[in-house]
């Protein structure tokens, strides 16, 4: 289980040129703008990472428009082999992106090694194969990682109905 205040977002490469790659394109921008948004609201430590931004393009503009989240800009697969990613990190992490079976895989497994508890949200996820999405999380599975949905992880955020911001989270999933 995680809260708010022990978890840190992690939002992988959700890019122009590659969200248009992925063939759930448009569920994959929404997922991931809600659960941005969800970060945003709740003020859950976020950071996002753009692979080689110059070539691939910047983050999507949904996710842009919600707030000035920290971005860093990397060319290793691993976010976490990126110097400027070491931030105070943490114990818990939700991680998502494109694509799967790379960036995401790759630094969810770095994040393991470090002794992090990882959440990886399928459905924020995509590879342009359905083959190595599937792969990719079954493995990250047996590496120890939790895969989980956008749902569960926001009311997992919120605890309860009571949560102060309970309506205002539960209006982005209707």
């Amino acid at each position: 289980m995680f809260d708010c205040e022990n978890s840190s977002v992690i939002c992988i490469d959700i890019q122009e040129k590659l969200v248009n790659m992925v063939s759930n394109s448009d569920i994959i921008a929404q997922n991931t703008t809600k659960l941005m948004k969800a970060a945003n609201i709740l003020n859950v430590d976020t950071i996002i990472t753009e692979q080689y931004p110059k070539g691939l393009g910047s983050t999507i503009n949904s996710i842009k428009e919600i707030a000035d989240f920290k971005t860093i800009e990397k060319t290793t697969f691993s976010a976490f082999r990126t110097p400027e990613f070491h931030f105070d990190l943490k114990k818990n992490i939700i991680i998502f992106g494109i694509e799967t079976h790379i960036c995401v895989y790759q630094t969810v497994l770095d994040l393991l090694d470090e002794g992090h508890n990882v959440y990886v949200v399928a459905d924020c996820c995509a590879s342009r194969a359905q083959l190595n999405y599937e792969t990719s999380l079954e493995l990250m599975r047996q590496m120890g990682a939790k895969i989980t949905s956008l749902e569960m992880v926001l009311f997992e955020f919120l605890k309860s109905s009571k949560h102060p911001n309970f309506k205002e989270i539960q209006s982005l999933i209707k």
